[in-house]
C-alpha cells in the first residue's frame, strides 16, 4: 500500500552557477553532458584524489556486471535510482546490447528516477532522441520519501508491480539523505523501497567505504569527504561494510555475497563496459589486482 501523502523534506538546491554532482560524475566518466563549472570543480578533485575517477568507473563497471548478469537470470524490469545524468553505458545501453548479442529484440523496460531537476531534464533530452518511450522513462523523485517514488515509477505503466523488478542503487547512497530535522535517513528510505518491491524482485547496492582498505586509499577517502563536504557540492559519507550490508536487510545475497565492487561477477563483463586501471604498485603476489583497491563494497540480493 502507498503512503497516503508525500513526506515533506528539504528542498533540493539547484544553482546553474555551482557544480552539479550529477554533472561532475558525467564528466568523472568521460561524459559530455557537464558545464564548465562542473568540469573546473571535477579537476579540483582529480588533481588532488585521482582515485575519484577509478571510483567513477568501479561503479559503472558494477552497474554493467548487474545488468547484464540480472537480465541472463531473466529479470527485464529495471528501477534505476540515483540515475544522474544519462551517459554511456547507462542501464538501458546495456539491456539492449545484451539483448542484440544475443540476437534478441530489446525487450527490457527501465524507469530512471534522481531527484536534480537538471538531470532529469538532461535525461529526458537523451531519451527522446534515442531511447523508446514503450520501455524508457525518468521521473523527477527523491529516494527519502519512497512512497512517492514508488507511486511515480508506477504512474509511468513501465513496470508491472506484480513482476520482479530490479532495484539499481549504485553510487547514490555515499550522497546523505537527511530530513528537515538533519537526521540521516537513507538507510530507513532504503528498507521502505525494498518492501514496496513485489517477490522475486533484486536490489543491488554499491557503496565507498573506507573499512578494510589500505592506509593509502583510507587518507585519501578522508580527504576526499572533507573536500566535498566543505564544498558545498554535496555532503557525503562512507559506510562501513556492515553498515553497508544492512541496507539489504534480511534478503537473499546472490554469490558471491558481499565483495569489493571490482571483483562482482568479471565473467558477465559486457564488451563496452569500461576497464579499470589500477596505479602501479597495487597489485598482490602473482601479479593479480587487488580489488579492495577500488574501495567500492557492493553486492545484489533477492527477495522472496
Amino acid at each position: 500500500m502507498l503512503h497516503p501523502q508525500a513526506v515533506p523534506l528539504p528542498p533540493v538546491a539547484v544553482h546553474l552557477d555551482t557544480p552539479s554532482v550529477a554533472r561532475v560524475h558525467d564528466y568523472y566518466l568521460g561524459g559530455t553532458t557537464n558545464w564548465a563549472v562542473d568540469r573546473d570543480f571535477g579537476d579540483q578533485v582529480l588533481n588532488r584524489f585521482p582515485l575519484m575517477r577509478r571510483i567513477a568507473i568501479v561503479n559503472r563497471l558494477f552497474l554493467n556486471r548487474v545488468v547484464r548478469h540480472l537480465m541472463n537470470r531473466g529479470v527485464r524490469q529495471f528501477l534505476d535510482v540515483g540515475s544522474g545524468v544519462l551517459t554511456a553505458g547507462a542501464t538501458h545501453h546495456v539491456a539492449d546490447e545484451l539483448a542484440v548479442q544475443q540476437d534478441r529484440r530489446p525487450d527490457a523496460h527501465v524507469v530512471y528516477v534522481d531527484n536534480d531537476p537538471v538531470a532529469v531534464a538532461h535525461a529526458e533530452l537523451l531519451l527522446d532522441s534515442e531511447g523508446d518511450p514503450r520501455r524508457q522513462a525518468v521521473v523527477e523523485a527523491d529516494l527519502r520519501d519512497p512512497y512517492d517514488l514508488w507511486r511515480r515509477v508506477l504512474d509511468t505503466e513501465l513496470l508491472d508491480p506484480d513482476q520482479p523488478v530490479a532495484l539499481l542503487l549504485v553510487s547514490v547512497l555515499h550522497l546523505q539523505q537527511l530530513d528537515f530535522s538533519g537526521a540521516e535517513i537513507g538507510a530507513e528510505s532504503v528498507a521502505r523501497l525494498r518492501d514496496l518491491l513485489p517477490a522475486g524482485s533484486f536490489v543491488a547496492v554499491s557503496h565507498t567505504t573506507d573499512d578494510g582498505v589500505s592506509a593509502e586509499a583510507g587518507d585519501t577517502l578522508a580527504g576526499l569527504k572533507r573536500f566535498y563536504n566543505t564544498s558545498g557540492a554535496a555532503s557525503v559519507r562512507w559506510r562501513s561494510r556492515a553498515e553497508i550490508a544492512e541496507l539489504l536487510g534480511d534478503l537473499r545475497m546472490l554469490d558471491p555475497g558481499w565483495t569489493w565492487a571490482a571483483a562482482w561477477h568479471p565473467e558477465d563483463t559486457g564488451p563496452t563496459a569500461p576497464r579499470v586501471e589500477f596505479l602501479p604498485g597495487q597489485h598482490v603476489s602473482g601479479g593479480a589486482q587487488r580489488p579492495m583497491d577500488a574501495v567500492i563494497w557492493s553486492g545484489v540480493a533477492e527477495k522472496w
